[in-house]
């Protein structure tokens, strides 16, 4: 019995997991409206991103409604790694937790960035934008050149 299921049942379950991993992002319930999310879900995957782009641009850089957009998690390291306090020392960077659905329909996470003298900051990301390189940085925050 060992033998036939490591023969059939042990290829079939890691087949199903790998499917797992290239799957797309979790979607939730974005906070843009969904008619203007139907409105260019007839246009171009680009459209769409255009157009809720365009929407979460009307919110702060960092918020929960335009979230910092990188690749993946390496992403996100890399551009926590960059942010600068007005004095241009490294913010303190806390824990990452899940935030929810954000601008782009996708699960956002949150970081806590603290300076000297400040109080702690909330900066959301959405890592699900591989082709996209943002280049500001939240209010109150810069970021170091590359």
């Amino acid at each position: 019995m060992s033998r036939l299921f490591l023969r059939f049942a042990l290829p079939s379950a890691l087949l199903a997991g790998s499917a797992l991993l290239h799957a797309a992002p979790p979607r939730e319930e974005s906070p843009v409206p969904r008619d203007l999310i139907n409105a260019v879900d007839a246009q171009s995957p680009d459209a769409e991103s255009d157009a809720l782009a365009a929407v979460a641009a009307a919110n702060p850089l960092g918020s929960k409604e335009n979230p910092v957009r990188v690749g993946g998690p390496e992403g996100e390291r890399a551009y926590l790694a960059r942010l600068r306090c007005a004095d241009g020392k490294a913010p303190q960077i806390g824990a990452r937790s899940e935030a929810g659905a954000g601008g782009f329909g996708s699960v956002v996470a949150s970081f806590a960035v603290t300076c000297p003298g400040a109080a702690p900051q909330a900066v959301i990301m959405d890592m699900y934008h591989e082709e996209h390189d943002e280049t500001r940085a939240p209010a109150g925050l810069t970021l170091s050149p590359r």
